[in-house]
């Protein structure tokens, strides 16, 4: 997907559960991480070793998720000050903006899921398609019907 119907699709995603702008935009803000990650595809020189290496180590959720699971953990035994968890929420949206970055990409091509070495996912349309603006149109109209109650 392109970066910006991630962004638009994880901050309604994030708001709608959380109602709280700041973790949205951390939120919106962690939904670049894995392409950045990567480095720059503008970058005509880079391009080619860019997209060999697209969704790959980046893309693999166990990455995010070991994150995830070590900021429960520090905040979970409360090891750290309030002001530490603060930071914490800011890295734990940051996460969970990669995670719906990932998911998000699983429906548009192929990432690593479990095993790092055996990419899902399947194709619903190409990258920067018609259907790509249709497909993050229907998911904020979803999650705005889920959060209305019905």
């Amino acid at each position: 997907m392109k970066w910006i119907n991630h962004q638009i699709v994880t901050g309604v995603a994030v708001y709608a559960v959380t109602d709280n702008p700041l973790f949205t935009v951390f939120s919106m803000a962690g939904a670049l991480i894995p392409d950045k990650l990567e480095g720059n595809p503008r970058n005509a020189s880079d391009y080619w070793q860019w997209r060999s290496s697209h969704r790959g180590w980046s893309h693999w959720p166990a990455v995010y998720l070991a994150v995830i699971a070590a900021i429960i953990i520090i905040h979970h035994n409360e090891l750290t000050s309030l002001e530490v968890w603060d930071l914490s929420n800011i890295l734990l949206y940051m996460m969970i903006g990669a995670l719906l970055h990932i998911a998000e990409d699983a429906v548009c091509g192929k990432v690593p899921l479990i095993g790092f070495f055996h990419p899902v996912g399947i194709k619903l349309f190409s990258v920067g398609s018609f259907t790509e603006y249709l497909f993050s149109m229907a998911c904020v109209l979803m999650i705005y019907i889920f959060k209305m109650g019905g």
